[in-house]
């Protein structure tokens, strides 16, 4: 899942860094739908223009950042609310 958009991110990564450095890109297959200033400014064009669909959203960074779920480290998603 999203080994397209990650491919593309990786393989622009550098020369993204240059004019982008610390915006968010919004990849989705082989678009790059556009650069933004916050990650909740790409999550909502994101949404208007993909919906439920799936879409890769990345900081234009040359250094390598933790992704964390809370959800997950937490185990919420395994939680039996009954």
């Amino acid at each position: 899942m999203l080994e397209k958009e990650l491919k593309i991110y990786e393989k622009n990564l550098s020369e993204w860094n240059k004019i982008h450095s610390g915006k968010f890109v919004l990849i989705k297959g082989d678009e790059v739908a556009g650069f933004f200033d916050t990650f909740d400014i790409a999550l909502t064009e994101a949404a208007q223009k993909y919906g439920l669909d799936s879409y890769l959203i990345r900081r234009v960074t040359l250094e390598q950042e933790e992704i964390v779920i809370p959800a997950l480290t937490l185990g919420l998603l395994r939680a039996n609310i009954s």
